[in-house]
C-alpha cells in the first residue's frame, strides 16, 4: 500500500530526543524533565516509530544530526515544488517506495519527457518517513561535468574546509544518519555521477540514493527500474484532460477523440502536455489532424526510441505552430542551462527589446508548455525542460545566430557576476549565486577561447564568488583560467598571486602557494609593476620559511636570498607601504634562516628583533592582514624561546584583528585560519582551558577556519582537562569519522584529541575503550615519537590515578625527554607527580623543572605535587584554587581526595563524573 507521512515529533518529544543524544538514561530523562519514566518510554516508542528507526542508538544519532543543523527530520531540502496536479503512477510510486526501502542506489530509467522528474518528486515525499535525517533534491540538469559535488553541497549547505574536499564535507555531513539523496537528470554528467555516488555510498552507510538518468549508472548495487509511458484508456487520457482544462477550464471532448490522441502520442506525459496545451485554439479534432502530419514520419515499432523521436516530433510541431517573434525567443533562451529571469531573458533576445515584450512573448510560450514558470513571491524564474532545451538548441544552430547568442549570454553572465560581488557583504547574494551558478559556469566554458575582457571579468568574479560561497578548489580553478583569459600580465598576476592565497584556504600551504607567487612575480614583472613583483617574491621567501612542511624539499637559502634580493631591487624607491612590509616581513623570516642552515629549527621561527621591524612596518599600513602576519613573525620566535606569556599577548592582539578582516578577500585566508590555530595553542601551552574552549568554539563557527572534524578536534583537548567529560565523549566520534571520511591525513593536531578522550576511558575504568582510543591517537601520527606527546601525559595520569608505579621510571624519562611545542609540560606536570608518588630519587630536582613552565594547568598539578612531596597543605589548597581557576573539575576533586576535610566533597565530584576515586 502508499506510504505516508507519519506526525511530527511534538515539542516534548524533540527534548527527549536531544537527551538521548546526549546518551541519557530513561531515568535521568525522567528526573531532568520531571516526568515518569514510564512517560519517557512511551516518548521513545513514538519517536522510533515517527522516525522509522530501530533502535535509541538511531535516535542519537538523529539528534545530533539535528543539533548541529542539518536538514529537519524527514525533510528534504531542495524539494521542487509541484505547480500541476499529479497524475497517475501509482503502481510506480508504491513499487519505487518499496525498492528504495531496501536498496540504497536505486535509478529510475526513462527516455526525455517520461516524467522522471515528478514521479521521484513524489517518492521522496512519500519515502520521507524512512530517512528521518533528511537529505537533498539535486536538480543535475543544468550541471556540467565536474560540479556535480557542488551541486549537491548547495543543496545541503555544504561548504570546503581546509584540508578537506567537497565530496569529503558532504560525505561528512550524511555520516551514518539515515538520509536520501535524490539525483535527478543525471544523464549528461553520469560518469561524475557514478563517482559521486559510489563515495558516499561507501562512507554514508545509511544514506540511499534515488537518480534519473536516461542509462544506469552502472556501479555496484544499482537497482534500474524503467519507467514506460502512461497506460492508455486511463491515466494518459486523465492527464490529457487535466491538462487541457488548466488551459481552457471550459474544455470538453469527445473521450473517443482523446484516447486517439494519447495513442498517437504513445503515452508520452510530456507530448500530452505539449498537445493538450493546444487544445483551447485548436479543439480536440483539430489537435488531431495538425498532429497527424508530424507524426506520419514515425511509423513503423513502439520502442523507446520510436517513442523519444515521436516526443521530439511533437515539439517539433508545437514550435511550428509559434509566431516568428515567440520562435525567435524559443531558440534564445536555449543558452541558459538553468532558470532564468526576466531580465535574463531580455538580455539574449534582441537588443532593446523592453522587458514588457519580453514578459508577453514568455508568457505565451509557457501557455503552451515550452517554458515552464515559478513565482517566487513578486519575482518569476522560467526554465525549459531538458528535452525541450535540445530542441531549441538544434533550432539555434540552425539559425546562425548561435555564436551571436552565446556572446550576449556571456556579456550577461559577466555583468551579473560582477554585480554580484557588489553584494557579499549582505545574505541575499548566496541564493541568487546558487541558482546562476550552473549558467556562469556554462557561458565561462563556451566562450572564446584565449584572452579576452569578458571571459577574464568572468572568471575573475566567479572566482571571487565561489571562494565566498566556500567552494574552494572551484575558486582556484576559475582564478587561474582567468589567469589563462587575461588580456594583459599585470591583471594575470593579480589572477595568481589571489590563486595562491586560495590555497591556503584549501589548506595547501608550502610548494604550490610558493609557485603559483613565482609564475604571479614573473608576469607582474614583464608588465613592468616592479610593486606587485616585490610584493609577490617578498610573500614566496615568506612562504617557504612559514610553512616548510608543506615543501618536499626544504627551499635552499640560497635561493631564497636571491629571491628576497630581487625583490629588494623591485621594489627600490617604490615608497609603497604594502611593499615595504611583506619586505620587512620576507627580511625577518630569512634572517633567522640565515643563522640555522642546516638546523632543523631555523625551518620555522623568525628573527626576533627584524619580526618587530616588520610588525611596525605593517601598523603603517593600517590592514589588519599584513599586521597579524607580521605578528606571526613574532609570535613564532615567543615560541621557539618559550615565552608563554609574550605569545599569548600576540595572540590575543591577533584574535581582535580577525573581525577586521574581509571574509570575502583571499587574501585574508591564510591569517585567520592561522590565528585560530596559534591562539588555541597558545591558550593550552598557557594551561587556559577557557580560553583554549572560546577559541576552538569560534573555530567551530567559522566557515573558514576548519573543517568540523578538526574544530570538534580542537574543542576535545581543553573538554577533557577541564573535566567535561560526557560533552567530550558525544563530540569524539564526530572528530573521529570526520577524520576517517577524510581519507585518515596523517596530522599531529588529530593525535592530543584522541589521547585525551583514551584518559577518559581510562579514568572510568574502560580498558577496552581506553585501548581503542589510544591506539587511534597513535594510528592519525603514524607512530609514537620518541619524544614526550599528548599520549604521555595521559598514559602517566592513569597510572598515577591507578596507582600502578611499575612503569613509573620508563614514563617520567620519557615525559622529560624534551621538544619544543604545547604539550611537554603536561607530560613533565604529571611525570613530576608520578616520580613523587613513586618515590623516584630525583622526585624534586624533576618537579623543580616542571615548575618553571609557565602553564596554570601545570602550575596547579606542580603545586599538588609539592603538597605530596612535602606534606604541605597549604600548596593542596594552592592547587584546588588553582584548578578551580581554569575550571578543571576532575583534577579539582582529585585533589580535594588529598584533603581530609574536603575528602567527602572529592568523592562526590568524583562520581558525578563517573570516574573511579584514585589509589594513593
Amino acid at each position: 500500500m502508499a506510504v505516508t507521512h507519519h506526525a511530527r515529533a511534538s515539542k516534548r518529544e524533540l527534548e527527549v530526543l536531544v537527551m538521548l543524544g546526549a546518551h541519557r538514561s530513561n531515568a535521568d530523562i525522567a528526573a531532568m524533565l520531571h516526568i515518569s519514566v514510564r512517560t519517557v518510554e512511551n516518548h521513545v516508542s513514538s519517536l522510533l516509530r515517527k522516525y522509522g528507526v530501530a533502535d535509541r542508538r538511531a535516535l542519537g544519532e538523529l539528534a545530533v544530526q539535528v543539533q548541529a543543523g542539518a536538514p529537519a527530520p524527514g525533510r528534504l531540502a531542495g524539494l521542487p515544488p509541484a505547480l500541476t496536479t499529479f497524475v497517475g503512477r501509482s503502481a510506480e510510486r508504491e513499487h519505487l517506495v518499496e525498492t528504495l526501502r531496501d536498496a540504497r542506489l536505486v535509478t529510475l530509467v526513462g527516455p526525455g519527457g517520461m516524467g522522471k522528474t515528478r514521479l521521484v518528486g513524489q517518492i521522496a515525499e512519500a519515502a520521507g518517513p524512512f530517512f528521518p535525517s533528511g537529505g537533498a533534491f539535486v536538480e543535475l540538469a543544468a550541471a556540467r561535468d565536474g560540479y556535480v559535488a557542488q551541486a549537491v553541497a548547495a543543496a545541503l549547505g555544504v561548504t570546503e574546509r581546509p584540508q578537506q574536499a567537497l565530496e569529503d564535507a558532504v560525505v561528512e555531513r550524511l555520516g551514518e544518519s539515515r538520509s536520501l539523496l535524490v539525483l535527478d537528470n543525471c544523464e549528461h554528467v553520469i560518469d561524475a555521477v557514478a563517482r559521486f555516488a559510489e563515495r558516499v555510498l561507501a562512507g554514508c552507510p545509511g544514506t540511499h540514493i534515488l537518480s534519473t538518468s536516461r542509462e544506469r549508472l552502472g556501479i555496484s548495487g544499482e537497482r534500474a527500474v524503467p519507467l514506460g509511458p502512461l497506460p492508455l484508456e486511463s491515466d494518459a487520457e486523465r492527464l490529457f484532460i487535466d491538462r487541457a482544462t488548466a488551459a481552457d477550464p471550459g474544455f470538453a471532448a469527445d473521450p473517443a477523440v482523446i484516447a486517439k490522441l494519447c495513442a498517437r502520442l504513445d503515452g508520452m506525459p510530456l507530448a500530452i502536455e505539449l498537445a493538450a496545451a493546444r487544445s483551447a485554439s485548436l479543439g480536440e479534432t483539430g489537435l488531431l489532424a495538425a498532429l497527424d502530419d508530424h507524426l506520419r514520419l514515425v511509423a513503423g515499432g513502439r520502442g523507446r526510441n520510436e517513442r523519444h523521436r515521436s516526443l521530439r516530433a511533437v515539439i517539433g510541431w508545437s514550435h511550428d505552430l509559434l509566431d516568428d517573434e515567440e520562435q525567435a525567443l524559443f531558440r534564445r533562451l536555449a543558452v541558459f542551462a538553468g532558470a532564468f529571469n526576466l531580465d535574463a531573458a531580455a538580455a539574449v533576445s534582441s537588443v532593446g527589446n523592453p522587458c514588457g515584450a519580453i514578459a508577453d512573448v514568455l508568457g505565451r510560450l509557457a501557455d503552451k508548455s515550452l517554458v515552464t514558470v515559478h513565482h517566487r513571491g513578486a519575482a518569476a524564474r522560467w526554465r525549459m525542460l531538458q528535452t525541450v532545451r535540445a530542441f531549441a538548441i538544434d533550432r539555434l544552430d540552425a539559425s546562425g545566430e548561435r555564436p551571436e547568442i552565446q556572446a550576449r549570454h556571456l556579456r550577461w553572465a559577466a555583468g551579473i557576476a560582477t554585480e554580484l560581488e557588489t553584494k557579499l557583504d549582505g545574505d541575499d547574494w548566496y541564493e541568487e549565486f546558487d541558482r546562476l551558478a550552473d549558467d556562469l559556469r556554462e557561458a565561462l566554458a563556451v566562450a572564446p577561447e584565449g584572452p579576452g575582457e569578458l571571459p577574464h571579468q568572468l572568471a575573475r568574479a566567479l572566482a571571487h564568488l565561489a571562494y565566498t560561497r566556500r567552494f574552494l578548489m572551484e575558486s582556484l580553478g576559475h582564478y587561474r583560467t582567468a589567469a589563462e583569459r587575461a588580456p594583459a600580465p599585470g591583471e594575470a598576476a593579480a589572477d595568481l598571486h589571489a590563486a595562491a592565497a586560495v590555497t591556503h584556504a584549501i589548506g595547501d600551504d608550502g610548494q604550490r602557494p610558493f609557485d603559483l607567487l613565482i609564475a604571479a612575480a614573473n608576469l607582474a614583472q614583464s608588465a613592468g609593476d616592479r610593486g606587485a613583483t616585490a610584493t609577490a617574491l617578498a610573500q614566496a621567501v615568506t612562504t617557504a620559511k612559514r610553512h616548510p612542511a608543506g615543501f618536499a624539499a626544504e627551499v635552499p637559502h640560497e635561493r631564497l636570498c636571491e629571491l628576497l634580493d630581487a625583490a629588494r631591487s623591485a621594489a627600490d624607491g617604490s615608497g609603497n607601504a604594502v611593499v615595504a612590509a611583506r619586505l620587512a616581513e620576507a627580511t625577518a623570516w630569512a634572517a633567522a634562516s640565515s643563522r640555522s642552515i642546516g638546523a632543523t629549527s631555523g625551518r620555522h621561527q623568525a628573527d626576533p628583533t627584524l619580526a618587530e621591524a616588520a610588525v611596525a612596518a605593517a601598523r603603517a599600513t593600517g590592514d589588519p592582514v599584513l599586521i597579524s602576519a607580521a605578528l606571526d613573525a613574532v609570535a613564532t620566535a615567543d615560541l621557539v624561546a618559550g615565552r608563554t606569556a609574550d605569545l599569548r599577548r600576540i595572540m590575543d592582539e591577533r584574535l581582535t584583528l580577525l573581525p577586521a578582516m574581509p571574509r570575502h578577500d583571499p587574501s585574508a585566508a591564510q591569517e585567520i585560519i592561522d590565528t585560530y590555530r596559534m591562539a588555541h595553542l597558545a591558550a593550552l601551552g598557557g594551561g587556559d582551558l577557557p580560553a583554549a574552549l572560546s577559541i576552538g568554539q569560534q573555530t567551530m563557527d567559522d566557515d573558514l577556519a576548519g573543517s568540523s572534524y578538526h574544530s570538534a578536534a580542537l574543542l576535545l583537548t581543553p573538554l577533557v582537562l577541564s573535566g567535561r567529560f560526557d560533552e567530550a565523549l558525544r563530540m569524539a566520534g564526530t572528530a573521529w569519522e570526520g577524520w576517517r571520511r577524510a581519507s585518515r591525513p596523517r596530522t599531529g593536531t588529530m593525535s592530543p584529541p584522541m589521547a585525551a578522550v583514551a584518559l577518559v576511558h581510562g579514568l572510568r575504568g574502560d580498558d577496552e575503550g581506553y585501548a581503542l582510543w589510544r591506539s587511534r591517537a597513535i594510528d592519525v601520527i603514524g607512530e609514537l615519537p620518541p619524544h614526550p606527546t599528548f599520549l604521555t601525559m595521559v598514559d602517566a595520569r592513569l597510572a598515577l590515578h591507578a596507582g600502578r608505579l611499575e612503569d613509573a621510571a620508563a614514563l617520567v624519562r620519557l615525559a622529560f625527554n624534551g621538544t619544543r611545542s604545547w604539550s611537554p609540560p603536561y607530560a613533565q606536570a604529571v611525570g613530576a607527580e608520578l616520580a613523587v608518588v613513586a618515590g623516584l630519587s630525583d622526585a624534586r630536582a624533576l618537579l623543580s623543572a616542571a615548575e618553571r613552565h609557565d602553564n596554570a594547568w601545570v602550575s596547579a598539578c606542580t603545586a599538588r605535587a609539592r603538597g605530596r612531596l612535602d606534606g604541605d597543605a597549604t600548596a593542596l589548597a594552592d592547587a584546588v584554587a588553582g584548578w578551580e581557576r581554569i575550571g578543571a573539575r576532575f583534577e579539582r576533586a582529585c585533589t580535594l581526595l588529598l584533603l581530609p576535610d574536603r575528602f567527602a566533597e572529592g568523592q562526590r565530584d568524583l562520581a558525578a563524573l563517573g570516574v573511579r576515586v584514585p589509589v594513593h
